[in-house]
């Protein structure tokens, strides 16, 4: 597992395996907790990009996506436009918040229940942030 990138709040992602940029992708935050989020790069870059508030997200609903959005919106209210510019930058296409929150569930809660992060001084696994339980 090889760390790449880190976040405002703490945590850091990873690239699990062999792939370059098709591999998947971990987050682990800073309080012990740990969720495969992306198959590649490309969809990482989407989630972050459309829905950078997931972090936040419990039900993983359109209500609640609108709610979060809203709060984003409010301390950046540029929001969309450096989104598009950064996708077009980039040259990805941006599904809909539904789409991408739907894909993040998918990936933690399919393919990510074969994933688990250790912290190697205590040999003890991170918590899974999302779990195929939340509605």
């Amino acid at each position: 597992m090889q760390g790449f990138a880190g976040d405002g709040a703490g945590g850091t992602y990873f690239f699990c395996g062999d792939g370059g940029e098709e591999c998947p992708v971990l987050y682990a935050d800073s309080e012990g907790g740990a969720a495969l989020v992306a198959i590649g790069l490309t969809e990482l870059l989407q989630l972050l990009l459309v829905a950078p508030w997931w972090r936040d997200c419990q039900a993983f609903t359109a209500q609640e996506s609108t709610e979060l959005a809203a709060e984003y919106l409010e301390d950046m209210p540029d929001l969309a436009a450096q989104r598009n510019l950064a996708a077009a930058a980039l040259g990805i296409d941006l599904p809909t918040e539904a789409v991408v929150l739907a894909r993040l569930r998918e990936v933690a809660t399919g393919a990510g229940k074969d994933y688990a992060l250790i912290f190697t001084p205590e040999n003890y696994p991170y918590k899974p942030l999302i779990t195929a339980g939340r509605p």
